[in-house]
């Protein structure tokens, strides 16, 4: 059983690696981790206001799901 298990997982595994579909995903996620770094240092300035908090937190927040699924 455990054998099966592990076959089924590594075809999932190979054909996440050759989906583009994934590939596009992961640069979307990129592109909105630069805007919101990029709003973050614009709005650092004035000091700890409620969207440098949010954006603090939402960008922690995608950076942690990103280690997660690296991770995983």
């Amino acid at each position: 059983m455990l054998n099966h298990y592990v076959q089924k997982t590594a075809e999932a595994l190979k054909r996440v690696r050759v989906d583009k579909d994934g590939v596009v995903s992961f640069e979307y996620v990129l592109v909105a981790a630069c805007i919101i770094t990029a709003l973050g240092a614009a709005f650092g300035s004035v000091g700890a206001g409620a969207i440098t908090t949010t954006l603090t937190a939402g960008l922690t927040a995608v950076l942690t799901a990103f280690s997660t699924f690296v991770a995983g």
